[in-house]
């Protein structure tokens, strides 16, 4: 005998097997749902709202946005399917796939514990193992205090900083940075002791000076004088504008094993960026109009530049006899970048007592050790 077929239960389609499938999936979303909003309580974590499933009159499939924000609602616990439905929907669930597909919309419900904006909202818990960063990250480390009292300005406050004691100071520069390893490997470093110069017929330094508006800054290493462009020095040939001046105590340049009370540095730099340094050397004695100026413009606080009133009369600052010396060296503080010309002046000149003891009382010792000469040669102009 052939079966037959009950209408009202037709054999199951593509259809009804997709469904099946829509079916088992939705119910591991809403387990796994379960277990993120059960993990949202012990984290703490950010919630997220997504769109309620399709009220009655519309497809699972439609999305509708919350109108409005309210208290949170209890879930309806999804149908057992073995819970007989309501008369007005008994007709419908004789058809295996209004069955199914009624089966799949209980499935979609939210999981318990769900604050979101209505009943069909699911919470979703999210962890992150990155924690925000600290205030010192964000911001910087304050500037550390090397030994002797320097502290860090600028682009580099905050890192390992360098001074002129103890495990900061000369000996261990090259230590605290690599780019200031020729601090300890350079063989042409300055300053150094100069004796046995050959004295040559050497060209005149030409001085192109003039009076420049100027301020003044403690840049923690010194204090430090800023010009305005228009100033520069012709040696041999080449021309180098001068960028700022700055003091040293005592002085770091010895001339036959002498050392000064204190020695002043004019910074140049050419076209090309080379640089040369003219060094003047100052013993006690009368005072100096030009210092004095620069003294009466310091600023109160350290890394701030104080703009002064009356330009500097820069020429003034320069001996009557310009004999020197000269050879290649380094700078003298770090990374003491090797490939500068010195022009060290051969005639000291004057400051009193008084104004040295303004500068030693910002800075007692500023001055980078006597390095090996090294073979360099040395030269001074008759």
């Amino acid at each position: 005998m052939t079966p037959k077929l009950n209408p009202a239960r037709p054999w199951p389609t593509w259809g009804h097997l997709g469904l099946a499938c829509a079916l088992a999936w939705a119910g591991a979303g809403s387990a796994w749902a379960e277990g993120a909003a059960h993990g949202a309580a012990k984290a703490a974590p950010a919630t997220r709202s997504a769109p309620p499933n399709a009220a009655a009159g519309r497809s699972p499939a439609t999305i509708v946005a919350p109108a409005t924000r309210r208290a949170a609602a209890p879930a309806p616990a999804p149908v057992p399917d073995d819970v007989p439905l309501p008369a007005d929907t008994a007709a419908a669930s004789t058809d295996p796939l209004e069955h199914l597909r009624q089966r799949l919309a209980d499935r979609l419900v939210a999981p318990k514990g769900a604050t979101a904006s209505g009943s069909f909202d699911v919470r979703i818990s999210t962890r992150s193992g990155l924690q925000p960063p600290s205030a010192a990250a964000a911001h910087g480390a304050a500037p550390s205090r090397a030994r002797g009292g320097k502290v860090a300005h600028g682009p580099g406050a905050g890192a390992v900083h360098w001074g002129y004691e103890g495990e900061h100071g000369p000996a261990g520069w090259a230590s605290l940075r690599p780019e200031f390893g020729l601090c300890k490997t350079g063989q042409r470093q300055s300053p150094i002791d100069i004796r046995g110069g050959l004295a040559v017929n050497l060209e005149p330094v030409k001085f192109n000076y003039q009076d420049s508006k100027f301020s003044v800054v403690d840049n923690g290493h010194t204090v430090q004088v800023q010009l305005q462009p228009g100033n520069t020095i012709d040696i041999g040939g080449r021309k180098f504008e001068l960028q700022q001046f700055h003091f040293h105590r005592p002085s770091e340049e010895r001339i036959d094993g002498r050392q000064f009370e204190m020695s002043l540095h004019l910074v140049h730099k050419d076209e090309q960026g080379r640089l040369a340094v003219v060094a003047l050397l100052f013993d006690e004695g009368p005072a100096n109009a030009v210092v004095q100026e620069v003294w009466n413009n310091l600023p109160l606080e350290r890394g701030d530049a104080r703009p002064a009133r009356q330009p500097l009369a820069l020429t003034e600052l320069l001996p009557d006899d310009r004999r020197y010396y000269t050879y290649m060296g380094s700078l003298t503080t770090p990374p003491c970048s090797e490939g500068v010309q010195w022009v060290v002046m051969r005639a000291p000149q004057s400051l009193t007592a008084e104004q040295i003891g303004i500068f030693s009382r910002i800075y007692p010792m500023n001055a980078r050790p006597v390095q090996s000469a090294s073979g360099r040669r040395i030269l001074q102009s008759d």
